[in-house]
Formats: structure tokens, sequence, C-alpha cells
């Protein structure tokens, strides 16, 4: 059975947002279960924590990494790690759900052969947002960034290749992915404050994965 099949249940509907960037509604939530059991795992090795930025200021989103690079910011700059600063230990090896999930989705949406070796867990409190920016730190931009949504909804902002480009407003639900490639690999996109719409089976917070091919 390959990846595709195993999501062959999961209520399916893609809306493109690009030319080459998708939502694929509910496409996470036959595996919600066994994403979660494995969180707790890299939690436990490696917990959430809030990042300095390069200016000085703590990051509203809480943030933990797993896969054989991590990404990491301080007054230094931005960047990805083999080793997680504060334990001096390597990141959690990525669990096989996770790569699972993350290689069916990128399939589903046209990047065959998806293969990541860094993904980055933030956790939002109601309130928390992501300005906009880039996803510029990996050594290519040949393979998509897959977003996985879980808990609370978000509005994703999704918008062109300058800043000050037109950002279109994304609602994200529980189980929905995020696919970007190609010509939309460097779009800018962010996430607005998020509502505290308590969800049953996380509460008062939205977990994202982002599945990134850095090294």
């Amino acid at each position: 059975m390959n990846n595709l099949e195993l999501f062959a249940d999961a209520p399916r509907r893609t809306e493109m947002i690009g030319a080459q960037a998708c939502v694929l509604r509910g496409f996470a939530l036959d595996h919600v279960d066994a994403v979660l059991a494995a969180l707790d795992g890299i939690l436990q090795a490696a917990p959430f924590r809030h990042l300095v930025t390069p200016g000085g200021f703590t990051m509203q989103v809480a943030l933990t990494n797993c896969g054989s690079l991590g990404w990491t910011s301080d007054r230094r700059g931005y960047r990805y790690t083999a080793q997680d600063p504060q334990s001096g230990q390597p990141w959690p090896a990525m669990p096989h759900a996770f790569l699972q999930l993350a290689r069916a989705a990128a399939a589903a949406a046209g990047f065959e052969g998806f293969a990541p070796d860094a993904c980055l867990v933030n956790r939002y409190a109601p309130g928390a947002r992501l300005s906009l920016h880039q996803d510029r730190d990996e050594r290519d931009y040949g393979a998509p960034i897959v977003s996985v949504s879980l808990g609370m909804p978000a509005t994703f902002l999704f918008g062109g290749l300058a800043r000050t480009d037109r950002t279109a407003k994304v609602p994200l639900q529980h189980g929905d992915v995020v696919v970007w490639g190609g010509e939309d690999r460097l779009r800018f996109h962010g996430v607005s404050p998020v509502k505290d719409a308590p969800h049953p089976l996380l509460g008062s917070q939205r977990i994202n994965l982002t599945f990134r091919k850095a090294g």
C-alpha cells in the first residue's frame, strides 16, 4: 500500500491558491491520532520554546523541531542546526507518521518524491500571530513546503514574491494541509492572530507542522 492509499478515506477537496500552491482540505484527518502520539515523544526530548529574533524580539509562537535538521533563531541570526541548542543533543528523529503524511500530501499536490529532513512544530496560543516572511533559509528551493494545521482554526496569509504584494486570507481548519512550491515557493506568508476557539481534541491551541527539505 502506498502513501496515497493510506489517506484514501480522508475527506478530499483541493483548493488552488497559486499556480503551484494548494490547500488539501481535511487531508491529515486520518492520521491525527498517530501524529499526536508521535508529537508527545518529540516534546519530551525537545520541549516548546519561544525563540528570540536577531533584533532581540521574543517570538509569539512557541517552536520545536524534529528531523536531522531543526530551524532556530537567536541574536546571531536564523539558521538550521543538527543539534538542539537547549540540550546540545540531536533533534528528535522525524517520526514515521510525520514523514508519511508529508510525503503523501506533497504527492497529492503534484510534488512527487518529497524527502523532508526538517519539521518545524509551532504552537499558537490565542492571540499569537506569525508575521509575513519567506522561507529562504534552506539550501535550495527545489522542494515544496508542506504545512499541516491541527487544533484551533487560523487564517493563513498568502502573499506574493514581494512583501508589499496583495495577501490572500485563507481559512484553515483542523486537518487541512497547505502545500506550495515551484514558482510559488518563495511567496510571502504568515498567520493572522489566532482567535480563542477551543478545539475538542487540542483545546485552546493550534499546532502547525511545517515540513521542509533544508539540507
